[in-house]
């Protein structure tokens, strides 16, 4: 689910200036299917956009796991911060990786997702606002990812 993020228009998306709009329905498809999020670039100061949106989504109750590696092993909003996502452990369940890192990073952690595919059940690639990449849209969507 991407608010106005990523691939070429997916069925789910139109183009609208440069931006992407999803219809409602697909995102809160995305949004009713997961339960645990993988927040790439979580961040540890309350004022990052990122710290804003782990604690809304856990709010709604959605198990989020931070992943950031200038912050590997820091505690935040309760939660361990993993330096990278194939830190998360095999036993735990990720239904969605989250991207709040820009887009030319997306790239690499569009491909760790969708290794994660099978050892941790990803099935969503989120790119949040402002982080549109493309070819990692088509590559996860090419996996069987939702984006």
């Amino acid at each position: 689910a991407r608010p106005a993020a990523l691939a070429a228009p997916a069925p789910a998306a139109a183009a609208d200036e440069g931006q992407l709009r999803y219809a409602d329905d697909y995102i809160k498809g995305i949004l009713s299917s997961v339960r645990v999020i993988a927040m790439v670039g979580a961040s540890t100061s309350w004022n990052r956009p990122s710290y804003f949106a782990m604690k809304y989504l856990q709010a709604k109750r959605y198990r989020v796991i931070p992943v950031n590696g200038n912050a590997k092993g820091q505690i935040v909003l309760g939660e361990k911060i993993y330096g990278t996502l194939q830190e998360i452990p095999a036993d735990v369940r990720v239904d969605m990786v989250d991207v709040f890192r820009n887009p030319e990073a997306a790239g690499p952690i569009a491909d760790e997702a969708i290794a994660m595919k099978a050892s941790h059940g990803v099935s969503v690639l989120w790119m949040q606002l402002g982080v549109r990449n493309d070819a990692a849209a088509q590559r996860a969507e090419a996996a069987g990812l939702k984006v």
